[in-house]
């Protein structure tokens, strides 16, 4: 289970960017975290895994407290937390086999991981998460000659590395065609269906959210304004959207035969 307490992330600038955040996330939920731009969503799933150091409060994952981890235990602790990113995060000019293997850099000697050396064994897991995102021939291609939709499947590949027991994805489908990000937030789905994966995903659009989310957290300057379930987000009213989104915000008509 993850705990988030109070958490607030104030900016050196003074930007607050999380203001007295407080949820739970139950093993095996998908949790879609919605809002506007510079809601604070990216900074919310980058506290949880301490790439943001947040100003205030706790972030407890099974019964330890990250907010107080030392280096030493944050790298154990993110072993189980995998992070997919909306830019893919790739390094170019390295094979797909490559950047899928640094997931494993937190099992790893750091040297060896310095020189790109991994055991056969983690060849052979990276090899089978790209069978699992179904791009198992683009193994030795160059990551910058992948399409938009590749890549973010080399992200969870790489995600996949680390044997995760929670996904963080920020905003993972936002520079994806529709088509596409329902291809990605399948192989997510999948992996929170099958492999029992808990994920914690930020989304923009609202079919999406429908259609995906067990659970919803909105966003708003900051601050948590809306929680609902699967059937509350389909259901969503128009001024719990406005509420969200802003009053000149206008949503689309979404019926049940496209979910």
């Amino acid at each position: 289970m993850l705990k988030i307490e109070n958490l607030t992330k104030i900016y050196e600038d003074g930007t607050v960017a999380l203001k007295d955040v407080s949820f739970t996330v139950e093993e095996g939920e998908f949790l879609v975290v919605i809002g506007l731009s510079g809601s604070g969503k990216s900074t919310l799933l980058r506290c949880i895994n301490r790439l943001i150091d947040p100003t205030e409060g706790k972030i407890i994952w099974n019964d330890i407290d990250i907010t107080e981890a030392s280096e030493g235990d944050l790298r154990r602790i993110r072993r189980s937390i995998g992070m997919i990113f909306q830019q893919f995060n790739l390094v170019d000019r390295s094979s797909v086999m490559t950047n899928v293997l640094t997931g494993r850099c937190g099992y790893v000697n750091p040297i060896w991981s310095l020189i790109n050396y991994f055991p056969r064994k983690d060849r052979e897991r990276a090899l089978n998460a790209l069978e699992r995102v179904g791009i198992p021939d683009k193994a030795d291609n160059r990551a910058d000659a992948l399409s938009g939709g590749q890549k973010q499947r080399v992200g969870i590949a790489r995600a996949l590395m680390q044997e995760p027991k929670m996904l963080l994805a920020d905003e993972p489908v936002a520079s994806l065609d529709p088509v596409l990000a329902h291809s990605i937030l399948g192989y997510l789905e999948k992996l929170n269906q099958e492999d029992a994966i808990t994920v914690l995903c930020s989304l923009h659009y609202l079919d999406l959210v429908q259609r995906y989310a067990t659970r919803v957290i909105g966003l708003r300057e900051g601050r948590i304004i809306y929680e609902g379930s699967r059937d509350d987000i389909r259901q969503l009213t128009d001024e719990q959207f406005k509420q969200i989104y802003g009053e000149e915000a206008q949503r689309l008509n979404v019926g049940p035969e496209d979910f």
